[in-house]
């Protein structure tokens, strides 16, 4: 019981101890505060004393005062230093944005030029586009929509659009834009009219007989020197020759053979009936592979170059008929040179 209530005395001591130390710190705290007041409060004169016989000077003050006045000063020495130098980093700004500007401006000069340049070639493309599609009958391009961009107001709109700089490069892009969409039609037309003309060029003889568009022409059409009696007749076709036997013959158009035979004169010959009342022959070769009755594409090989019949050497003797007329076949075999 006697160390019980010892304990108790122990503790309410360093209770009491406790609460004397806390109000000892605030209670330092607070004389501190009241010494600076007091000391901050006390009245402080200023004197100037000029180094002239003027009047001297001198004003009351406290060192709150002393101290307020001197953080305004530092605070006015330092805003100056701060917006100077943001100032000068502003100054820079701006001169780089000028740089920039100026640059911006030359490439927008260049970009006109070559703007004014794309436009005069579309103009002269249109003009072209018209030329060549009114030669097949294909109504041109328009440089202007149907919407009614030609009418007097929206010219009044494009005037009022000029005259503003950076309107008119927009103007021309505009203009531009109306060009090659006026050129759309027209070429699908032109593309459709190609496509459809294209199984013509298949049904006529248009290409080069010898596969692969190799030899050469030994022998033109008409009036020649004969190679074996040195009179002058008319020759009916064109020589092709290679300087040897066993290239490949094509068919020249669609068709189908009517005739594929041996005679004297022309050796082993085939005569392919096309479209249209045309007909070829192909003659002097070393063999052919087709028979009478067949169809054949062009490009299909029918035979192969040879001597046989009256030759002086390995060639083919082409023939093109128009009905019953023999025709020039250099007028036909240049449309295609090669297969």
């Amino acid at each position: 019981m006697t160390q019980k209530r010892h304990y108790k005395r122990t503790e309410s001591n360093i209770f009491v101890r406790f609460l004397h130390a806390i109000g000892f710190v605030f209670k330092s705290i607070g004389m501190f505060f009241v010494r600076v007041f007091q000391t901050g409060n006390r009245k402080l004169t200023v004197m100037i004393v000029p180094h002239s016989q003027s009047k001297v000077i001198n004003f009351q003050t406290n060192g709150f005062s002393l101290v307020t006045g001197f953080v305004l000063v530092l605070g006015i020495i330092g805003s100056f230093f701060f917006f100077n130098v943001k100032a000068a980093d502003s100054a820079a700004e701006i001169s780089r944005l000028m740089n920039e500007n100026r640059q911006t401006l030359a490439s927008l000069d260049e970009l006109r030029s070559e703007n004014s340049n794309l436009l005069q070639v579309a103009k002269k493309f249109q003009s072209t586009l018209n030329e060549s599609l009114s030669l097949i009958g294909i109504a041109g391009a328009s440089s202007t929509k149907e919407t009614g961009q030609s009418s007097d107001l929206s010219l009044l709109f494009d005037i009022q659009e000029l005259t503003k700089g950076s309107m008119r490069e927009a103007a021309d892009v505009r203009q531009l834009s109306s060009y090659l969409e006026g050129a759309v039609e027209p070429v699908e037309q032109l593309g459709r009219l190609m496509e459809s003309q294209g199984s013509l060029f298949s049904d006529i003889p248009s290409i080069w007989p010898l596969k692969g568009g190799i030899g050469h022409i030994s022998m033109m059409f008409g009036q020649n020197v004969h190679p074996l009696t040195g009179n002058w007749y008319i020759h009916k076709g064109m020589d092709f020759s290679t300087w040897r036997s066993g290239d490949p013959i094509i068919a020249t158009a669609n068709g189908r053979v009517v005739s594929a035979t041996h005679d004297d004169s022309f050796g082993y010959y085939v005569i392919i009936q096309h479209k249209y009342g045309y007909y070829t022959r192909y003659a002097h070769m070393s063999s052919f592979i087709v028979k009478k009755g067949q169809t054949v594409s062009q490009g299909d090989v029918i035979g192969y170059v040879g001597a046989s019949g009256v030759a002086t050497g390995a060639h083919l003797h082409y023939e093109v008929h128009i009905g019953s007329e023999v025709v020039d076949p250099a007028k036909f075999i240049n449309v295609k040179l090669t297969q």
